[in-house]
């Protein structure tokens, strides 16, 4: 099993319609078929004709044990989504689990995802990232796009090529940094004078929502009900926000959004309107937001800021 782990949003999907990128031989795909169930409906999108005959070849066994059948796969390009049959706008939720950095044109992908997600919805998933841009002679390295490396983007022109797109206010979820145990690799990035290089394994959800730039502040709060199976003492929308049940957090605007137009509404209570503006939302910055292999991790790990 290759990848950064599995990439599904903590939140009830039952009914949702879910797109996974770069679906491989299909266990992720199976395992959001029995989210979404019967109502739902899971779509594996690769290029690679063996992992897909693999794919296909267990869609029956899946169908028998789930009693339904919800599942398709489909050979394309993730920059080419536009010639699949795929509906714009019917996609509840995309997916995709350390794959988009293997594409050599990250803005097209990006773009088709935004197409393709229903307002409201959002694409969470999991990939590598760096902290500075990698130069070209590594971004050539044989070895290290094998390891997955070479295409990673450096963490701040991926949030603001995501914001180029139209996913504003792009929110990290969770972050590891990557150790790097391959001889070769070690040594293509010490003799390239890169060894300042760091590598992250990080959650990203972007959200398919009208939001503004920067995180400003209406005087909106929101109170967790405890209501999620599996998360009755709280939930984790990002690395800045852990809802303890039964709390009221203030919250930015865009967060507001975020909890109030989606498929997470039912699940909070909602203080405030739109009627005033109080500024921006205090602490917000731009430092990297990755922990360090010494920081700090968890839920809610990170703090000083809205986002």
């Amino acid at each position: 099993y290759y990848g950064c782990g599995l990439c599904l949003p903590q939140y009830p999907l039952e009914g949702a319609k879910i797109l996974d990128l770069g679906s491989g031989a299909g266990r992720d795909v199976y395992i959001a078929s029995q989210l979404v169930g019967p109502k739902g409906k899971v779509v594996g999108v690769d290029m690679t004709d063996e992992q897909l005959e693999v794919a296909n070849k267990h869609l029956d066994y899946h169908s028998e044990k789930f009693g339904y059948s919800n599942v398709e796969f489909q050979k394309g390009y993730l920059e080419n989504l536009a010639d699949l049959d795929l509906e714009p706008g019917s996609f509840d939720v995309i997916i995709s689990n350390c794959v988009i950095n293997l594409c050599a044109d990250k803005e097209a992908v990006l773009k088709e995802c935004l197409n393709l997600l229903k307002p409201g919805g959002e694409l969470y998933f999991s990939d590598v990232y760096a902290n500075r841009r990698v130069p070209q002679k590594l971004r050539d390295d044989k070895v290290m796009w094998g390891e997955c490396l070479s295409g990673a983007l450096y963490w701040n022109d991926f949030e603001n090529l995501a914001r180029k797109v139209g996913f504003t206010d792009p929110r990290l979820v969770e972050d590891a940094p990557i150790t790097i145990r391959n001889a070769d690799v070690e040594q293509a990035v010490s003799e390239s004078g890169n060894e300042g290089l760091e590598f992250y394994s990080a959650t990203y959800r972007l959200w398919k929502l009208d939001l503004e730039p920067y995180c400003e502040d209406y005087g909106q709060a929101v109170i967790y009900k405890g209501n999620m199976e599996r998360c009755p003492s709280g939930w984790l929308l990002d690395k800045h926000h852990y809802f303890e049940a039964g709390k009221i957090h203030p919250v930015c605007g865009n967060t507001y959004k975020m909890l109030h137009e989606t498929r997470v509404k039912e699940y909070f209570d909602f203080i405030g309107t739109w009627d005033k503006h109080y500024g921006i939302f205090e602490g917000c910055g731009s430092s990297i937001p990755y922990d360090s292999p010494d920081g700090a991790s968890g839920k809610g790990a990170s703090t000083g800021g809205c986002c």
